[in-house]
């Protein structure tokens, strides 16, 4: 018998002030079996970073041809992939061709990542690379719960969550393309 999803009740207070989104969000989200709490935390916190009402989670692990997120139009077409963790680059390159917008949130040690792959898609200009700081990052995954409730503000290329008791920074690299503005 194959392991199931653990769905999670996630709430979201969002303050983006760099592009003037605030929100307060509701959704269900699975954790696939082999997906880690990092893992987990990363696409939380990328659905934040580019949140828009049409902004949904796709099968990610489970369907190789479907983004983490993605914000499909009231027609159907992708207008933005957004994929979480360290792609290759031919995974990059194709979703920027299906989409006007691919961005990537990379987390964990991703020098190497870095140094290989961005060089094989950075003459594309669609193409956004966002990495979470991966020591912040861990200890807010760890504090990932089955219902949980953050407050996620973006200010300045910096991101603090809250969860009710303490907030913790946690910065945001631009590695290549520009940082989300206003929609």
């Amino acid at each position: 018998m194959a392991l199931q999803a653990t769905p999670y009740k996630i709430t979201l207070d969002i303050s983006d002030t760099d592009r003037g989104v605030y929100e307060s969000v509701k959704f269900t989200v699975a954790r696939h079996p082999s997906e880690t709490e990092i893992r987990l935390a990363s696409r939380i916190l990328a659905y934040a970073i580019f949140y828009h009402p049409q902004l949904a989670f796709g099968r990610g692990l489970s369907d190789s041809d479907e983004a983490a997120l993605w914000e499909i139009d009231l027609t159907g077409e992708i207008q933005h992939w957004i994929d979480v963790g360290q792609p290759d680059a031919e995974r990059v390159i194709k979703a920027s061709r299906r989409a006007p917008q691919m961005s990537v949130v990379v987390y964990g040690n991703a020098r190497l990542w870095r140094e290989k792959t961005i060089l094989q898609f950075g003459h594309l200009d669609n193409v956004r690379v966002l990495a979470l700081a991966q020591e912040e990052l861990a200890i807010i995954a760890a504090k990932l719960t089955r219902s949980t409730h953050w407050g996620v503000m973006i200010s300045d290329a910096q991101l603090y969550i809250s969860d009710g008791d303490q907030q913790m920074p946690l910065p945001l690299e631009c590695w290549h393309g520009e940082l989300p503005t206003a929609p």
